[in-house]
């Protein structure tokens, strides 16, 4: 990959146990991503926040609360309200099997149980992370119906389009937040005249 992958590892909830957190955060370090570890208790938009503002690859959720089918549903529709729902959802913890495709449905990449090896989900990441890398620099395929001219009939044209390979959808939605707080730094500064 050209680039490392950036991973935020959260804690959200009242949860306080944060041990097999920080051992996965370092597992990842160690494979060479770049690890942005929330600490404890945070909340579903304080992660989403990090995510966008640190431009992430993925979020891991460490949850032993019980609080894993809400904490995941937040967050991953906070992504998608955000325009970021490319970053990748995975988690683990003590959370039950059979809410595992509960999770997924919701949007969640993977689901790691108790005892699962970090070279594991170290694998997992790095294949889910390439897979939506060369998905967005995939050229793609639009579909446009046009009307054909004096005939009065619609044609559908299929137009291929190059993957842009400017700004990810995190940096510009990053770039928009930085320019909205400078607009409101300079109002409030003009105020206080």
């Amino acid at each position: 990959m050209d680039r490392k992958i950036r991973v935020v590892v959260a804690k959200p909830g009242l949860d306080g146990h944060d041990r097999g957190a920080k051992v996965i955060a370092r597992a990842f370090r160690d494979a060479g991503m770049e690890v942005i570890y929330t600490g404890l208790r945070q909340t579903p938009e304080q992660i989403v926040a990090t995510a966008i503002q640190e431009d992430v690859d993925a979020i891991g959720i460490s949850i032993l609360s019980g609080a894993h089918l809400y904490c995941f549903k937040a967050i991953i529709d906070l992504l998608k309200k955000q325009h970021a729902a490319d970053i990748i959802v995975f988690g683990g913890g003590v959370i039950p099997e059979t809410d595992y495709p509960t999770l997924k449905e919701y949007g969640a990449g993977a689901i790691f149980g108790p005892g699962t090896p970090t070279g594991d989900t170290i694998e997992w990441l790095q294949n889910a992370v390439q897979n939506k890398r060369e998905a967005e620099s995939a050229p793609k395929i639009v579909k446009k119906t046009v009307r054909v001219k004096n005939t009065g009939m619609n044609k559908t044209v299929l137009k291929k389009t190059a993957a842009k390979k400017t700004m990810t959808k995190n940096q510009t939605k990053k770039a928009a937040v930085k320019k909205t707080i400078g607009t409101t730094k300079k109002i409030t500064k003009r105020a206080g005249k």
